[in-house]
């Protein structure tokens, strides 16, 4: 990788780099991006519009002073709310609330709002202002099926200016903007990466067709379906990697590094080949496979294997031992810890 490689933007959800600084200038020049595209790079703290940036905001033309906002699209009934993402490797986002806009997000996400921002917790999954007990329950049940709480949060701006709330990651990693208007209406994700949405955006669920992927697949027989037109958050552990499969292009990957993908991919599991791999290789004993076509977003930091280091790392596992140490548990008896 060229050494002057050192930016990356945020586009279509995603994060596309590195680039150099002269193949930002001409994605400018081309039209291809606006005073809001957020670039990130050297010398920034956090993710910025470009035409905060003095090195771009030249070939911007006028200076945007407006936090990005989604497309205004005909007819989309999902909130239009704005956005910035904050942060490197523990992010937040901080959204815009217009007054009377509501943004909905799971329980205990929420880092800080501002005066003008009520917040409500309601019975379902908080898509809708007037879903009637039914669609409530209907809900309810739908997110009691993931393992996710019966209730979710509304965050409402009642004042009557612009006012801000804030969602903070759960570990480290990266939030990715979701536009389902330009993803075709829907995303399927693993039912512990949603963060955060625009009110309209509806959580459900989504059934495996396959039983094996069911028993097998690691992330269980059912994820989290995201339906709408409106912004949703999702995160991700560790770096992210979008894949766009074209049609018959297979990829195999580790079932828990999958945290989310279109939903004309085909999502099937794969044993690895022989009993010794899976058996003595470390890597499990099934990969999931993916078909597309489609757009895939990948983790490289799974909850699941970070909690597994961390678990085996504990004192109480009987595991811990001390780098580079030759005594290993023995030397715990010389230093007290045993």
């Amino acid at each position: 990788m060229s050494a002057d490689k050192v930016w990356y933007m945020a586009l279509g959800g995603h994060q596309v780099g590195p680039l150099s600084e002269a193949e930002i200038v001409a994605e400018i020049r081309a039209k291809a991006l606006t005073g809001e595209t957020l670039v990130w790079g050297p010398g920034l703290p956090e993710w910025t519009p470009i035409s905060k940036v003095p090195r771009f905001a030249a070939h911007v033309g006028a200076r945007g002073e407006t936090a990005p906002t989604a497309p205004q699209i005909p007819g989309r009934r999902a909130h239009e709310i704005d956005f910035l993402i904050r942060g490197d490797d523990m992010q937040f986002v901080e959204v815009e609330l217009d007054p009377g806009e509501c943004a909905i997000a799971e329980a205990g996400s929420m880092m800080y709002m501002t005066h003008g921002v009520a917040m409500q917790t309601v019975f379902g999954n908080g898509s809708a202002a007037d879903q009637g007990f039914f669609g409530k329950l209907v809900g309810a049940g739908k997110r009691l099926i993931t393992g996710e709480s019966l209730f979710m949060t509304v965050y409402e701006n009642k004042g009557a200016g612009k006012h801000r709330v804030a969602f903070a990651a759960p570990y480290p990693g990266k939030i990715l903007p979701m536009d389902l208007a330009q993803l075709g209406g829907e995303l399927i994700c693993q039912k512990d990466s949603f963060l955060c949405a625009a009110r309209g955006v509806e959580i459900g669920i989504a059934f495996q067709k396959r039983i094996g992927v069911g028993l097998f697949g690691g992330e269980g027989f059912i994820m989290q379906r995201l339906t709408g037109d409106g912004l949703t958050f999702v995160h991700a552990g560790g770096c992210v990697h979008t894949l766009d499969l074209a049609a018959g292009e297979t990829m195999r990957i580790d079932t828990g590094c999958v945290v989310a993908y279109q939903p004309t991919i085909d999502f099937d599991i794969q044993f690895v080949g022989s009993i010794k791999t899976a058996l003595f290789g470390g890597e499990g004993i099934f990969f999931a496979t993916l078909k597309g076509p489609g757009r895939v977003w990948l983790q490289s930091l799974p909850l699941s294997r970070l909690a597994d280091r961390i678990y085996k790392a504990a004192p109480q596992t009987g595991s811990r031992k001390e780098e580079g140490s030759i005594l290993g548990g023995l030397g715990n008896l010389f230093d007290g810890r045993e």
